[in-house]
Formats: structure tokens, sequence, C-alpha cells
């Protein structure tokens, strides 16, 4: 091969891989959820669902390995669902209230009970509308917290993909890493590329066939 196709081929290739790479981190998934208070969304168990469209949603009481969490912990719903929150039976004596300054809706169980199979509905309306963080008073210390979104009209933020430790984008590499093996395998491409190139320029030849020879 010339050296003037070899460098023409290289630099499509690298060119290539890079817009591969491009191309696959602007794929990443996102999903928009409500902009959760940190005391909610640290709850026990952590389970998220979007039930708008649904005219009721359930919530376990007493979920997770200790009893101790609701599940789902958030729920996105609209106005007029019906909410049902239904006792495990685990974990002791539980119920449902908004914390202080949690919210605009007034979640209020009772007394906690213990008993499985009991509910508290709560049905949304217009006033509800907005981000409500409620708990378990018995075990408010220990994690036992959940929230709720009502409404369009609620503040939200995108999340997506699995926690690999890196950042979405790695702005001091200068290469915007969302999937950032596919990015990590480019970086390796180009290099490889430049030194392949090197050796056709300088030596007429690839780096597996020596420095040149009798021919």
């Amino acid at each position: 091969m010339k050296r003037r196709d070899f460098v023409r081929t290289a630099g499509g290739a690298t060119a290539a891989v890079a817009a591969s790479a491009g191309a696959t981190g602007t794929v990443a998934a996102q999903e928009v959820q409500p902009d959760w208070p940190s005391g909610a969304a640290d709850g026990n168990v952590g389970s998220y669902t979007d039930a708008r469209g649904q005219d009721e949603v359930t919530i376990s009481v007493g979920a997770g390995s200790d009893g101790l969490a609701f599940d789902p912990t958030l729920v996105w719903v609209d106005e007029g669902t019906t909410i049902v929150w239904e006792w495990t039976g685990n974990g002791g004596d539980h119920n449902v209230q908004t914390v202080d300054d949690g919210g605009p809706a007034a979640l209020d169980s009772g007394d906690p009970v213990g008993e499985e199979g009991y509910t508290y509905e709560y049905e949304t309306a217009g006033e509800d509308a907005g981000i409500t963080h409620y708990h378990c008073v018995p075990h408010t210390a220990v994690g036992m917290h959940g929230g709720i979104a009502v409404g369009e009209d609620v503040e939200t933020v995108e999340v997506g993909g699995a926690n690999t430790g890196w950042p979405e984008d790695i702005a001091k590499v200068g290469v915007p890493l969302h999937a950032h093996w596919v990015g990590i395998s480019a970086i390796l491409g180009i290099g490889l590329t430049f030194v392949f190139t090197f050796y056709m320029l300088k030596y007429g030849e690839s780096a597996h066939t020596g420095h040149g020879g009798a021919r």
C-alpha cells in the first residue's frame, strides 16, 4: 500500500471510530424523575414507580429484608389517583405521615399498627400538586421514608444508566464519555492508528515487518 493511500485510509478509520464513540455516548438512556428531597430519596429500598396514567397504585408498608421500608419508595402519580398503603405485617408497627414541612399532601394514617393487610388510602387532588416527603414515625431514624409526586407541575431531574463510577462528561480529558468503555476503545484505536502511521511514513512499512530491509 502506498504511503499516501495508507494515511488517507488511517485518517478515515480514525474519524469513523471517533464518530462511533460520540454517537454511542449520546444514545445513553435518560429518564426524567421528580427532583426528590434527599430525605425521601434516601428511604430504605429506594425503588421508584412512575404511576402516571393509573387510577390506583399500591405501596407496601413494611417492605425490605427488615420490614423497614416503603415499596415503591418513590411514586409519581396524577391528580385524582388513589394511593393505597398496604401493611405487610413485617418490621413492627408502622404508620404513614407527612414529615414537618414535607410538602402539600397531608398524609396521616393515624397510630402505628402492625396488622398484615391493614390499608390506608389517600386520593390525591389539586392541592396536593408537587412533591411530598413522608415517613413512618416509629422508624424515621432508621430510614423508613418515602415520597409522592403529584401532577405534572413538579421540578424534575434527568437520571439514567447504571452508576459505573465515571462521570458522564469527563471534561478534563476533553472527551464526553457517556459510555466510557466505548470511549476508551476509541482512544486506544486512535493511538494505534498514529503508531502505524508513523512507521509507514518513516520506514515505508508497518511496525510488524521491521525497519525496512532488502527486497
